[in-house]
């Protein structure tokens, strides 16, 4: 059985408990959420994981690191490094993007090594083996892409991007309705590829059943895709994306009807007056299945700094419902990221989920808050930078210069606040 048909019989898992322990709630309210479909735990049966997680309405905010190989830079050696940076600084889940030659190796190697859960985009394969066999995306049969998605999930990948939503009616909607940047998912984009070069329906919705049937199988959680996601403020709510956004949530009914997990992919590029709309959207039209969202990044004009950008809609975001962050590099529009790029999305994601978190309530959130600022308060600095969310970072810029009391930083010296309020 799946979680959910564990959770529909009243029986709490094993998993479930661990789960809830974790997030510091009554393990009926993660059984709930499974069963409502507000809460998925993204976990293939095949696999055991050392830091599983549950992601949905009323739990931490959850992040998700992208890494993987592009068709210029394929060292499996180089992702596992970064693979090592998201566990270190505490991602909830990474995807295996891998584009190259060798991304059956890659995801593989990354499956193995990987103690949270392991997502990726089945399409990006099929591209590859299309690209082997000197043919393109749109010259491969419904049958090579099922079969990709079988293979990955007997490897064990935990949770999918399905771009099941980008349909020739969407499609229709988005040639009426000009977008200053177009198609920015690479898997959407490929999709539409097929779709018009072989005139036939997407294979993915046409065929949504064959879908269900092997995640259900396998107990894997469906990631949505939102293969219109607006990549420019610009198109940000525009027909196409709430068009797709209305069918995605009617894919998601029929697979949860079915005892299958779901959440739902969001945009994208939204400027900050209407995150709170987004937010609002998607849970009405997808019945609040958890809601994971690239960014949003609120401004265009920032390449080199995405991160930032990016980082400052996420905690919006997370603030109005959102339950699961992708993360966004400094590398994004520009560069496959490097392992310091990964980092940095990563803390940046970590603060706007932390954010999000305090605005929101969730249990126990404020009280990291609390900690730091106590130790902050009493100058005690070795504690401060130990419980800070970088302490590394922290602890380098903290010694940048000498100073002759120790019980000040070098920011204010003999004049410290909190020192001259603590001598009053």
């Amino acid at each position: 059985m799946t979680q959910i048909e564990f959770a529909r019989r009243g029986r709490t898992t094993d998993l479930v408990r661990k789960l809830a322990r974790k997030e510091g709630v009554p393990f009926k309210f993660i059984r709930d959420g499974l069963k409502k479909g507000t809460v998925v735990i993204p976990q293939n049966r095949l696999r055991s994981l050392k830091t599983p997680c549950a992601i949905g309405k009323g739990l931490h905010t959850k992040i998700n690191a992208n890494i993987g190989t592009s068709p210029y830079r394929g060292s499996i050696k180089e992702e596992l490094e970064k693979l090592d940076v998201c566990i270190k600084y505490q991602a909830d889940t990474v995807m295996d993007l891998s584009t190259s030659t060798d991304l059956n190796d890659i995801r593989k190697s990354i499956l193995k090594k990987s103690s949270v859960p392991v997502g990726t985009v089945p399409l990006y394969e099929v591209a590859v083996n299309m690209k082997k066999k000197g043919l393109s995306f749109s010259g491969a049969s419904a049958d090579d892409i099922f079969n990709v998605i079988r293979a990955q999930a007997e490897e064990g990948v935990d949770f999918f991007t399905i771009h099941a939503g980008v349909t020739r009616k969407v499609l229709s909607t988005l040639r009426k309705n000009k977008r200053v940047a177009g198609i920015v998912s690479r898997g959407g984009a490929l999709m539409a590829e097929w779709m018009t070069k072989n005139n036939k329906e997407n294979p993915l919705y046409e065929y949504f059943e064959r879908v269900i049937k092997i995640a259900k199988e396998f107990d894997i959680c469906l990631s949505l895709g939102d293969g219109l996601r607006p990549g420019s403020v610009c198109d940000a709510t525009d027909k196409p994306q709430v068009e797709e956004l209305r069918l995605l949530g009617q894919l998601a009914k029929r697979a949860h009807a079915q005892g299958v997990q779901v959440m739902i992919e969001g945009p994208g590029h939204v400027p900050i007056n209407q995150i709170e709309l987004n937010m609002k959207l998607q849970k009405r039209l997808c019945n609040n299945a958890p809601f994971y969202v690239l960014g949003p990044l609120v401004t265009d004009v920032a390449p080199g700094y995405d991160h930032i950008s990016s980082a400052i809609g996420a905690a919006m975001a997370g603030y109005y419902g959102a339950d699961f962050l992708c993360y966004v590099t400094p590398a994004e529009h520009l560069s496959i990221p490097t392992i310091e790029d990964v980092k940095d999305g990563l803390i940046a994601y970590r603060i706007a989920a932390h954010s999000a978190d305090i605005a929101k309530g969730i249990k126990g959130a404020i009280g990291w808050d609390r900690t730091v600022s106590v130790f902050r308060r009493a100058r005690d600095w070795k504690r401060h930078i130990k419980a800070s969310i970088d302490p590394e970072r922290a602890e380098i810029i903290h010694k940048r210069f000498k100073r002759d009391e120790k019980d000040v930083c070098t920011m204010c010296g003999e004049y410290c606040p909190l020192k001259i309020s603590e001598n009053i």
